[in-house]
């Protein structure tokens, strides 16, 4: 509790010491998300010690040498997004539901931020603000961080990918980075406040290049960056078995639907 209490605090303070700073940023949103970005280097980070989580991220290189780029993360604990925002690059638009606006000081600075907010209530208007996000950063030249599993995990396994950040890849041709956080949901289980100490690793890995994609093979794009994720994880992390995409290549796909008449 004491640990809870004093990471409010300090979410309370920076975030309404850099809140008044975009506040005199508004007229420029890209400014606004890279502000924000500043103050997730120190706060995410800050957090991460408080939650007793001992982060190692590996090839780290990787996160400024694939820039611009679209970053997917797993999504299994509220600790990722603290993990999110001090691992993303300067000129990182996120992209989170809009329940994320609800929280205190942190949400409110969210909604000033130039980040993205989504109703997954209402997919019409969902498909619109990716539509403008991929807009946004291709004109801006910024990244974006996504969780293309929608939502939490419960159990930490990985969860089948929506189709998100595959239609923002399609518009934008920016490379995929996967980032795969392991354990987050046994330091911060979801919908608990009690912290686990645990050695946290994070690993970046190689660029997946969107520069084929087409949406007749979008399938086959969700399911090569869905076993990229579950190759890296854990025994624990990795989905069931009835969760397992049945991974054919973009190449086979394609040549597949051009034998059967689709294409």
């Amino acid at each position: 509790m004491i640990r809870l209490a004093v990471g409010f605090l300090l979410v309370a303070v920076c975030s309404t010491l850099t809140l008044l700073v975009a506040l005199l940023l508004l007229p420029w949103r890209p400014a606004r998300v890279k502000l924000c970005n500043y103050y997730g280097k120190f706060v995410g980070r800050a957090i991460l010690w408080l939650a007793g989580a001992t982060p190692e991220v590996r090839h780290r290189e990787r996160i400024e040498q694939f820039r611009p780029a679209i970053y997917v993360s797993n999504h299994a604990s509220t600790l990722d997004a603290f993990v999110a925002i001090w691992v993303c690059p300067i000129g990182g638009c996120g992209v989170a539901k809009k329940e994320i606006l609800r929280i205190p000081f942190f949400g409110w600075l969210y909604l000033l931020s130039g980040h993205l907010t989504i109703d997954r209530g209402d997919r019409s208007s969902a498909i619109a603000a990716l539509r403008d996000t991929a807009d946004f950063v291709r004109k801006n030249g910024l990244s974006i961080w996504i969780w293309p599993e929608g939502t939490r995990s419960r159990d930490g396994r990985l969860q089948p990918l929506k189709k998100g950040f595959a239609h923002l890849a399609l518009a934008t041709k920016l490379p995929i980075v996967p980032v795969v956080v392991h354990r987050a949901h046994e330091n911060w289980a979801k919908h608990t406040f009690m912290f686990q100490p645990i050695d946290l690793k994070i690993d970046i890995l190689p660029a997946i290049s969107t520069e084929s994609w087409q949406p007749e093979t979008i399938e086959a794009h969700l399911a090569e960056v869905h076993k990229a994720f579950a190759d890296q994880l854990g025994d624990s992390q990795k989905p069931l078995t009835v969760q397992v995409v049945n991974y054919q290549s973009p190449a086979a796909v394609a040549g597949e639907q051009s034998r059967d008449g689709f294409r």
